[in-house]
């Protein structure tokens, strides 16, 4: 086998996709059929079980039937579903049936295995495709030839690689087929990451590298930290993770168990067709800002955009110093610690019906006093709402008998009592009296039971303000309470800055015992270097069962590498001292051209870390313009790149930047304003802030204003690293009058100068 000729694998081809042909016509008749029987069954399951149900004999027999034809269905319905999932994906194979191959001896037997998106077995039960995800497969992605030890269901297992064969299959065709003794050679990469850009992400499971596949297959650790620069394929590795994981527990896991909290809604739906390339559902997918917002009712939570925009007006020191106390893990402890403290009672508020107090704040506080002094905040919390809903029974039968009542019984109408009474009979007149007050009582006390069931009662903001007058303050106490009367008159204004947004749902949290989530058994974050610690430390918290997995560049923190500079894992470490913690640096970047990576990496202080793949290119061009006339350089540069790329982004600062471009630039192809409110990345021109960028690549960069006025803090060479290697083949900067320090003192063989006169030329 290992001798093969390309015509001889193509022949093979042909003849497994043969197999996947008949065995998809054979398929399409059983699901006919699956269907038709389902159908009839569900047809007859009325008259099956239509018996006389006078006699207990008859109603015994009734149930029996009942259970047997849901029985029936139940399985009908089961193997249709199981007909339509093999269907699913031999669909995936039909034109690319596989992408790899290893020859093997194990125990002295020599096999070959080909190995593609899923499993195809032919009638004679012959392994024809084995699943990338089949623990077998680990040997092409991890293996160089020579003895190779991978994790079978019961222990390991160790085989001699003998030869690696990767292929390129086009509609049927192969295109490129080569031996190799790596994961995935450099022709390979080459061809793929050569190639123009596409408005959704492509799954990479015919070119993942060692590293990401110790990614995918890791399921031993409660914490995976994915510490990869830009380009390094973090994001698609985490995606073939979610699928493995799919694969590896199918009957323990579904979907719908899995979160992932993307970076912004472009970038949700630049994601959203990898799992179903893969033949599975996508995960929930939500944003960090969504999260919260659902969670504060009436009030708009800041957005990290929204607080970053306002940050570019100026942040002062005493402003930084606090933001970082708020988002230390240590805030959520001490937080902790006031809702925990014997003898502290949380801030009620009266239950009020008609514009009169039912139960008073100082009785709610009363009853929370009387509970166990060791007992959880959360514990005393419970008791104190059933002691409430005891209090509210008491009430009703003694409102019962009250005038009111007695007047709205004799102005019932008959339909009204009818709709009271529905079926029930009663032995007296007097009983059914009763019962009809009892329910005109709980109807009008309603509102009651409904403030003490969704703990009106509590008003977490007052509490979270008493808390901020309590704890020890990191600035000047008069600044401290400005940032206290500044929080108060936000709510007001029903506003809620970011940095308060976590401690406020912790705290409230805590107290009531609510705002937790048992079913998630997995969580990803993208963009780790996004969140504060105190956000991953709620999140932790609100899904209490779920393993997590972050991932993100510490170099590529737009938001708050100017007041919040960290060593991020050492950080994660004593957020959960109690998770069996791995980390994987991915440091190898595959995005973008070597001489874009040079560029781009140059910006940042420390970047030895980061290897280029060696993929040829041109120099990124570094452009100077007046301010007062850049646009007919600026078309001319789009128009130049749209000639030969499917996306052009230009980049900007921010979103004031972003639209006002928009509005001025005109060309003669379409052009597209991207904004936070966005879901959908288009081709063609698109202007976008360089943060809704991050984990989109585009064919084309233009940084527009790399100039001295807006990038001149050290901070902000994390953000033009960010902005440089957006691109995958092309990058112009466009700086205004005079370009930024932070490019100037770079290495000046990294980039070409182009002069003015030949920009407007």
């Amino acid at each position: 086998m290992q001798n093969m000729t390309q015509a001889e694998e193509q022949t093979r081809v042909d003849w497994v996709r043969s197999r996947i042909k008949a065995r998809l016509v054979a398929i399409a008749d059983q699901i006919a059929k699956a269907h038709a029987e389902t159908t009839r069954i569900e047809q007859a399951y009325g008259e099956a079980t239509r018996v006389n149900v006078t006699e207990i004999d008859d109603r015994m027999e009734t149930n029996a039937a009942v259970q047997q034809q849901k029985t029936m269905v139940a399985r009908a319905v089961e193997n249709e579903m199981i007909l339509a999932s093999e269907q699913k994906r031999l669909r995936l194979l039909q034109d690319n049936p596989y992408f790899g191959r290893i020859d093997i001896i194990q125990d002295g037997q020599p096999d070959t295995l080909y190995i593609g998106l899923g499993t195809f077995i032919d009638s004679d039960d012959e392994f024809l495709v084995y699943d990338w995800r089949a623990p077998i497969a680990a040997i092409y992605y991890n293996g160089t030839l020579g003895p190779v030890t991978y994790a079978a269901p019961f222990g390991p297992e160790t085989v001699q690689l003998v030869n690696k064969r990767q292929f390129t299959i086009q509609n049927g065709h192969i295109t490129n087929m080569f031996d190799t003794d790596e994961t995935v050679g450099d022709e390979i990469l080459q061809a793929v990451l050569g190639a123009q850009s596409d408005i959704y992400m492509k799954n990479i499971v015919a070119t993942i590298q060692q590293e990401q596949n110790d990614i995918i297959r890791d399921t031993s650790h409660d914490l995976l930290v994915v510490q990869g620069v830009a380009g390094s394929g973090k994001t698609s590795a985490v995606l073939q993770r979610v699928a493995y994981l799919l694969y590896h527990s199918q009957s323990g896991l579904d979907a719908d168990q899995m979160v992932l909290f993307s970076p912004n809604q472009l970038f949700a739906n630049y994601i959203s067709a990898v799992l179903p390339s893969l033949g599975e559902k996508n995960m929930r997918q939500a944003t960090l800002g969504e999260f919260l917002a659902k969670r504060f009712s009436g009030l708009h939570v800041e957005t990290l955009f929204e607080r970053y925009e306002r940050d570019l007006n100026g942040l002062p020191a005493a402003a930084k110093t606090m933001r970082r106390y708020k988002e230390d893990a240590a805030y959520l402890t001490a937080l902790k610690t006031y809702a925990n403290t014997p003898g502290q009672i949380p801030y009620f508020v009266d239950i009020v019906l008609n514009g009169e107090v039912f139960f008073a704040a100082s009785t709610i506080a009363k009853i929370y006093a009387s509970q166990p002094a060791q007992a959880t905040a959360a514990n005393k919390f419970l008791d104190t709402k059933n002691t409430l809903i005891r209090r509210l029974k008491t009430r009703i039968k003694m409102a019962v008998y009250e005038d009111w009542v007695q007047d709205a019984l004799g102005s019932l109408s008959d339909e009204q009592i009818r709709d009271f009474l529905q079926d029930r009979r009663f032995d007296t007149g007097e009983d059914e009296q009763r019962y009809i007050a009892t329910q005109l009582v709980k109807q009008a006390f309603a509102p009651v039971y409904d403030a003490i069931y969704n703990d009106y009662f509590l008003d977490p903001y007052e509490d979270y303000a008493r808390f901020l007058s309590q704890c020890q303050a990191p600035v000047n106490a008069a600044v401290w309470q400005e940032m206290i009367t500044a929080y108060r008159q936000d709510l007001e204004q029903h506003v809620l800055r970011l940095s308060d947004a976590a401690p406020i749902l912790y705290l409230r949290d805590l107290i009531a015992g609510t705002g937790r989530n048992h079913n998630i058994q997995y969580v990803f974050i993208d963009e780790m270097q996004d969140y504060s610690m105190a956000q991953l430390r709620y999140l932790h918290f609100a899904f209490p069962k779920a393993k997590l997995t972050l991932l993100g560049d510490a170099r590529q923190d737009v938001f708050s590498s100017d007041y919040a500079p960290s060593d991020f894992s050492h950080e994660i470490k004593t957020v959960f001292p109690r998770s069996s913690m791995r980390l994987i640096a991915l440091n190898r970047s595959y995005r973008s051209t070597l001489p874009i990576t040079n560029f781009a990496k140059a910006f940042l202080p420390a970047s030895d870390h980061i290897q280029a793949f060696n993929r040829d290119g041109q120099k990124p061009q570094v452009l100077t313009l007046p301010r007062t006339d850049f646009r007919n350089g600026l078309i001319k540069q789009v128009t130049q790149l749209l000639a030969t790329n499917t996306t052009v982004a230009i980049l900007t600062r921010d979103m004031q930047t972003a639209e006002q471009l928009f509005t001025t630039l005109q060309l003669d192809v379409p052009i597209t304003l991207l904004s936070p409110n966005d879901h959908q990345m288009q081709t063609g021109c698109v202007i976008l802030p360089v943060y809704l960028a991050k984990g989109l690549e585009f064919d084309a960069v233009i940084g527009f204003d790399v100039s001295q006025a807006t990038y001149k803090h050290p901070g902000d060479r994390d953000t033009l690293y960010t902005l440089a290697s957006r691109a995958l083949h092309t990058l112009v900067l466009i700086s205004l009058d005079a370009p930024s320090p932070l490019l100037t003192s770079l290495d000046p063989s990294l980039y070409t100068n182009q002069p003015a006169a030949q920009i407007h030329s």
